[in-house]
């Protein structure tokens, strides 16, 4: 089955809701965007002011209406409270893969399991729903805490893009290249249940 962009996915378990991005949910991310100006430094795309999130909202939902990517807000349940964002994107129906990224949660979200738990629905419905073949994500070099989140759940690095994004000081950072492959995912599923 190909990524539908005009179907609305919404993802539920029992901690956390992720549901298709609108524009009205800039008031529920302004402030988990901009409590900490380095909550998204190794990211290429900054959110800490108001205009910067209002831009990262309006480019998601461009970038969804063009077919490239397909943005998220995240609900903590626990917590009864929005956490952050993420996407599907690099998204090719035709070879059956697709990213996870785009990825940003707020600093009292962290070190919960609430990412963790983001990363199973979006990664079952990749594999379970779509039929996808492969899963990939990506991280800045220098993001060790990442890095080590992504190895947790399941992905193998397949190596190191250098000087490959240009950030927004300007300086070009090198991408660790993760995957994660369906075969894969069958025996992983069972340990991030």
């Amino acid at each position: 089955m190909d990524l539908d962009f005009e179907k609305e996915i919404v993802l539920e378990s029992e901690r956390v809701l992720i549901r298709p991005l609108v524009s009205n949910d800039f008031d529920h991310l302004l402030y988990v965007a901009t409590e900490d100006k380095n909550l998204n430094q190794f990211s290429p795309v900054q959110i800490y002011s108001p205009e910067l999130l209002a831009l990262y909202i309006e480019n998601g939902l461009k970038e969804r209406h063009m077919g490239l990517r397909y943005p998220f807000i995240i609900f903590d349940k626990q917590l009864d409270a929005y956490a952050g964002c993420t996407s599907f994107l690099n998204i090719s129906n035709k070879d059956k893969r697709l990213e996870i990224g785009s990825t940003w949660i707020g600093n009292r979200f962290q070190k919960t399991g609430l990412n963790r738990n983001c990363k199973f629905l979006l990664m079952s419905y990749a594999f379970d729903q779509l039929d996808f073949e492969r899963v990939e994500l990506k991280t800045d070099e220098r993001n060790l805490k990442s890095r080590a989140a992504i190895e947790k759940i399941g992905g193998k690095q397949e190596g190191i893009l250098r000087s490959h994004t240009v950030m927004s000081d300007g300086f070009r950072r090198n991408t660790v290249y993760y995957g994660i492959l369906s075969d894969e995912w069958r025996e992983l599923k069972q340990k991030l249940k």
